[in-house]
């Protein structure tokens, strides 16, 4: 099919140009409120990516998920990932352990300190998020919002990478 011309649904498909733009229109939305999260002060005793480790886990079945599996919601490379973990394990918000079945795997484990220090931060953090999300979009711009980016990230799975 021809970039522009109306698919099977009887909507157009979005040409290159406009896909461009929308990726770098939510690029940079994405940038800003990143940076903007990372000056608020709320993360301590965490830095952002620790806090995202212990929110990952928070939302996993059992409070637990391989390496792996962390490191796939986020942009740390499996050593960091690694050596972060390391870290909160020492610190006593993580724990390490075989997985079942899997000599070579390792299971994570949010622990209850980690439960706690990860609730706290979060407390913090949605009112930072309220403020800089919620106040620049009305609650409908929100739900769309969401709709948009639920849809693109579960497109994902069945865009095929190029051979």
């Amino acid at each position: 099919m021809v970039e522009g011309t109306a698919g099977a649904t009887g909507t157009r498909e979005a040409t290159t140009r406009e896909a461009a733009e929308a990726w770098e229109s939510l690029f940079r939305a994405q940038v800003a409120l990143m940076r903007r999260f990372q000056r608020d002060d709320v993360w301590d005793p965490l830095t952002i990516r620790e806090y995202d480790v212990l929110f990952t886990l928070s939302r996993c079945p059992g409070l637990t998920a391989r390496i792996k599996e962390l490191g796939e919601g986020s942009l740390l490379t499996q050593p960091s990932l690694s050596r972060m973990v390391e870290r909160l394990e020492a610190a006593g918000l993580v724990s390490r352990g075989p997985v079942v079945g899997d000599a070579r795997g390792v299971a994570v484990t949010l622990t209850p300190e980690g439960q706690r220090v990860q609730r706290d931060i979060g407390r913090r953090h949605v009112r930072s998020i309220r403020r800089l999300v919620g106040g620049a979009l009305d609650a409908e711009e929100l739900a769309a919002l969401r709709l948009l980016t639920d849809k693109l990230r579960a497109a994902q799975a069945d865009i095929p990478d190029p051979s």
